[in-house]
């Protein structure tokens, strides 16, 4: 019997094997990050952590509340995900990694929250209806997102489910936590000179209340949808204002925006920059501060940010018809919306500080 026919000839077996391996490999990947919810949900780094010295795997399956003949199993994919090391002296002792202290509860740039929303069911189901969603078999579903969840979008979802919008806020305030302590820690001159700030769609206000912490006479404001910031309080300089962004902005001399053009296609893309240029005080350093992905673009903080960023590129498609762009499409979009000049600045890791000036 012959291996393969003419049309599909592999040089050998050897190669036959490697690509079957590469296959399998790829298809449980997912295991991978369902490993990483579950430790998360099992709260492994904390017990780990208030452990305060290395921990032994029957010291951790001691402080687990069920199936701990299974633990093992579950560790050898996150020791070989990263997410813990082992100590070599002596018995066998699991220590954290700097990935894993990010998974702390009480850590404050803790990774938890964005973890938990983005492996939620409500995110992951879409997912399953992708071919569907390419075949166009759900004519009204702009997304499969939209097709999985009765044409109804992640954002009517996030305000009809309370649930999903308190996971879809905790997330947002998570990785709000961790560009604030870098945009203030690397790049605390484009405040200067700075008064008056608007975070749009700034959820909860967490990148705001980071902001006037860091700089006291500047006085924001969070404009976000009536659900997002409904029962939020105001500060002496930070203030939470309802509204649609694509109908009003407030002028200011910074709009703020992050993470928010890559969950849009082009064309609201354009609509939204076209009002920030009219909302740009223009008496002083007026800009746009955006931090967001910059495809293509040589990363020296994550080996594969190529993957990654293409990665969420497929994501933003699934869940919002939004886009991950590389320099000459937002260039194009800059120039189109009618600003001069704008600058990357390659300092939020996987994301970039784009300034854009009118």
């Amino acid at each position: 019997m012959e291996l393969i026919n003419e049309k599909t000839k592999f040089q050998n077996h050897d190669e036959l094997l490697k690509s079957h391996a590469h296959i399998w490999n790829q298809t449980f990947n997912f295991i991978k990050s369902m490993s990483l919810k579950c430790a998360v949900e099992l709260s492994i780094p904390d017990i780990i952590h208030n452990h305060a010295k290395p921990m032994t795997l029957s010291e951790l399956q001691a402080a687990l509340p069920s199936k701990p003949q299974h633990l093992h199993r579950l560790m050898r994919i996150l020791v070989d995900s990263g997410f813990f090391s082992l100590s070599k002296t002596g018995e066998n002792r699991y220590i954290l990694t700097p990935e894993s202290l990010l998974l702390l509860k009480d850590h404050p740039l803790s990774a938890r929250p964005y973890i938990l929303a983005v492996l939620d069911p409500i995110l992951t189901e879409p997912w399953q209806f992708l071919s569907a969603w390419f075949r166009d078999e759900g004519a009204d579903s702009t997304t499969a997102f939209s097709m999985a969840n009765g044409n109804k979008t992640m954002w009517e979802m996030a305000g009809s489910e309370e649930r999903f919008n308190r996971v879809f806020n905790g997330a947002m305030e998570s990785d709000s936590w961790l560009i604030g302590e870098v945009l203030i820690g690397k790049c605390r001159e484009v405040f200067d000179g700075v008064v008056d700030v608007v975070d749009v769609g700034g959820g909860t206000g967490t990148l705001g209340k980071i902001v006037v912490g860091a700089f006291p006479r500047l006085n924001c404001t969070v404009l976000d949808l009536p659900h997002v910031v409904a029962g939020l309080e105001d500060s002496e300089n930070l203030r939470f204002l309802a509204g649609d962004m694509f109908e009003f902005i407030p002028p200011a001399d910074v709009i703020m925006f992050k993470m928010i053009f890559h969950l849009l296609n082009d064309e609201k893309s354009l609509k939204l920059l076209k009002k920030c240029k009219e909302a740009i005080i223009l008496n002083g350093d007026g800009k746009l501060m955006i931090m967001d992905i910059v495809m293509d673009q040589e990363n020296k903080v994550h080996h594969s940010a190529s993957e990654t960023t293409n990665l969420y590129d497929l994501e933003m498609m699934v869940l919002v018809s939004g886009i991950e762009r590389n320099e000459k499409q937002w260039a194009k979009l800059f120039f189109d919306a009618g600003f001069t000049s704008y600058k990357i600045n390659h300092v939020l890791g996987l994301r970039s500080l784009i300034l854009v000036f009118p």
